[in-house]
């Protein structure tokens, strides 16, 4: 009997150490509550430490609440972030949302081989590429073009039926009127 007992023991430490493996650090999980439902995002700081950084403290201080998706384009993305003219609750301004970043610094390109495919969540940015800050997007479809040249913060690990229910955008550049918004953002457990 000792020997089954010891032998179950090695076993359930056994199971409980593989699932520890497998778990996802809840840390580096970020929630975005949108009107159609939650969002999780698996952040991965070992891809992109100083931007994973930059999101997850401005997520800590609410600054990504209320914030429009402010640019949305069928089949390719969904555009939020602009803490700076994004905020529907308290600055928003449509002519200038996209343009704007947060009081935070910018941060120097990360890129990595990790691809751009449908749920991807990458950093936006300008022409110069060390001058993303806080605006992300999330792919709606695979978009290889992209590889390399911006850098990737973390995929959609729930919840991607709701990224496909972000109102799109009008014209060639995915301007949203009236656009839907991120209701409230968590980092971990909250």
């Amino acid at each position: 009997m000792k020997l089954f007992y010891l032998a179950f023991a090695g076993v359930l430490y056994l199971a409980s150490f593989a699932g520890d493996a497998f778990a996802q650090p809840a840390d580096h999980m970020l929630t975005i509550q949108l009107k159609s439902g939650p969002v999780v995002i698996q952040l991965e700081p070992d891809v992109a430490p100083k931007h994973v950084a930059q999101i997850e403290a401005l997520a800590k201080k609410g600054a990504y609440d209320n914030v429009a998706f402010h640019r949305v384009i069928e089949g390719f993305m969904a555009q939020t972030g602009d803490v700076q003219y994004g905020n529907m609750e308290k600055n928003f301004n449509a002519s200038r949302a996209g343009t704007g970043g947060s009081d935070m610094p910018d941060i120097p390109a990360e890129f990595s081989k990790t691809p751009f495919v449908r749920g991807t969540v990458g950093m936006a940015r300008s022409q110069d590429p060390n001058s993303a800050n806080s605006q992300f997007f999330i792919m709606f479809a695979d978009g290889d073009f992209l590889n390399g040249q911006y850098t990737v913060v973390g995929k959609v690990v729930s919840g991607m039926e709701n990224v496909d229910k972000i109102k799109r955008g009008e014209g060639q550049n995915g301007e949203v009127t009236d656009p839907d918004r991120m209701i409230k953002v968590t980092v971990g457990n909250k």
